[in-house]
């Protein structure tokens, strides 16, 4: 018997601070881009049961990409660069299954 998923939609974000200097998606503004998707998500009533989650993820391997995020199921991985970027993966993937091509990652950027 197949199951309904708890969530529509996941979105993560990498939040991982590398402090020893390496490159981390820390550092390139992905608290801000979280706190802008959860606002966002939270404000346009889609956060909840059978809706969207926003969650914040330690170092998911893909910093030479970063800022980055992943939404499930459909496992997209984006990059971003400001709130503009994300209001578009907001208001295309997340409100209506459609992937913001411009803004995927690279299939072959990692760590």
């Amino acid at each position: 018997m197949a199951s309904v998923p708890y969530y529509e939609r996941h979105i993560f974000f990498c939040l991982n601070d590398r402090e020893n200097g390496e490159n981390s998606c820390a550092h390139h503004g992905a608290k801000a881009g979280f706190d802008h998707c959860k606002s966002r998500v939270k404000k346009e009533q889609l956060a909840g049961p059978g809706k969207i989650r926003v969650n914040k993820a330690g170092c998911m391997d893909r910093c030479a990409g970063g800022p980055v995020a992943v939404v499930y199921p459909e496992g997209t991985w984006y990059t971003y660069v400001d709130d503009s970027d994300i209001d578009e993966i907001v208001d295309s993937h997340l409100k209506q299954g459609k992937v913001v091509e411009r803004l995927l990652l690279p299939p072959n950027v990692g760590r």
